[in-house]
């Protein structure tokens, strides 16, 4: 029996670890091959949608749960594996929930991703910021003194767009509850009160100068004065972002150690906000099964993929945090272990939005925060009224 794989791991090193991995798994289960197909992301992309369309879908394939799989499930093609994977999927904890539609498993996370503050203590401690702002006041207050020492204090790469929504969706998921949160994915609707006061925080915010000179021209991750870079090279304090930072950071610097002066934070409380103040923004990669594919067979190598042993490869290659909280101690960098830590414990889990949400809304709305940080004198209006049901 073979098995293709579809999959965007088409570079060094998560490609040659992958490759290993299949000869592994191979080994343990000779009846069975796996077909490894790498493709560039957007490429992927770009395939997936009309494969499932088709009449001969890849039979594993790349997703990232949540509201784009719900819509993937509509196609008829994604197999329904939860009598397969019932017996041992628990043991991955709360996140992977996200990879469930309808109470059914339809996928199964490889690797996970949050978002939080990392920072450098060194400039912290310049500033004389002894302990990380737990409250947005007190991150309001630290930007101050760091600006105060000559050092600026957030890092944001706005010029690709993409960035700017980790502050808006942070902002609403401290203001919301979870109930609200989950019902707007759902519903597609952002018109509750809570989301309008985000907007409000969030301009307030901005208005305080937290971010580094030029951030609309910044780009993320690309090159040494991306915002990843700035705070690599120490030329910010602090950035919210992803945890590939510190992956993202380390071929953007010549100091090779620069990732033992990294912290992590969870995003600041928001008082009188109806949010858990534990609550992460994140998400993860996954896999799901086709009905072509022979599928106790495609979810026994999706449990292959979360086994201790294969985590630690895949995590050592920077793909993310592990799918299975068993392989946390693994990760290299303690300020990962820190935000694997808060992921862990987190009372829930918002999905990014624009994955949360049917794939169109959830554009609009990433294109309508990246329009309002470009033209800040606009209302946040633009950005609740960007998402409407399909």
């Amino acid at each position: 029996m073979t098995l293709s794989w579809w999959n965007n791991a088409n570079t060094q090193p998560l490609l040659g670890v992958f490759n290993n991995v299949i000869k592994q798994f191979e080994t343990a289960h000779p009846n069975i091959t796996i077909a490894n197909v790498p493709m560039q992301n957007e490429q992927f992309k770009t395939k997936i949608t009309p494969a499932l369309r088709g009449n001969a879908p890849p039979d594993i394939y790349q997703q990232w749960g949540s509201g784009q799989q719900a819509t993937q499930v509509q196609s008829g093609k994604v197999a329904d594996i939860s009598s397969d994977v019932s017996p041992w999927i628990g043991s991955l904890g709360t996140p992977a929930t996200e990879w469930q539609t309808n109470g059914k498993w339809y996928g199964v996370p490889y690797d996970l991703h949050v978002v939080g503050f990392w920072y450098r203590k060194d400039l912290f401690q310049q500033a004389g910021i002894t302990s990380p702002p737990t409250t947005i006041p007190q991150l309001e207050s630290d930007d101050a003194a760091l600006r105060a020492h000559g050092i600026q204090p957030i890092g944001l790469g706005s010029k690709d767009g993409w960035p700017d929504a980790f502050w808006w969706e942070y902002f609403a998921i401290r203001e919301c509850s979870q109930s609200t949160i989950t019902q707007a994915m759902s519903s597609v609707n952002l018109s509750a009160a809570c989301f309008t006061k985000a907007s409000a925080d969030l301009d307030a915010f901005v208005k305080t100068n937290p971010f580094q000179t030029a951030f609309l021209a910044t780009p993320a991750q690309s090159v040494p004065n991306s915002s990843v870079g700035l705070l690599a090279n120490g030329k910010v304090a602090m950035e919210l972002q992803g945890d590939w930072e510190p992956a993202a950071g380390a071929g953007l610097t010549s100091d090779k150690n620069f990732t033992s002066q990294l912290g992590w934070f969870p995003f600041p409380a928001v008082p009188g906000g109806a949010g858990d103040p534990k609550a992460v923004l994140g998400g993860g990669d996954g896999y799901s099964c086709t009905t072509s594919a022979a599928e106790p067979a495609c979810a026994e190598f999706l449990q292959f993929l979360t086994t201790p042993a294969v985590q630690k490869q895949i995590i050592g290659a920077g793909a993310g945090l592990p799918a299975n909280p068993a392989a946390n101690s693994d990760l290299a960098v303690p300020a990962e272990q820190n935000a694997a830590a808060a992921n862990a414990a987190a009372p829930y889990i918002a999905e990014y939005f624009d994955t949360a949400l049917p794939t169109t809304p959830g554009q609009n709305l990433d294109n309508a925060v990246a329009k309002w940080f470009a033209s800040p004198e606009a209302t946040g209006s633009g950005i609740t009224s960007s998402v409407t049901a399909p």
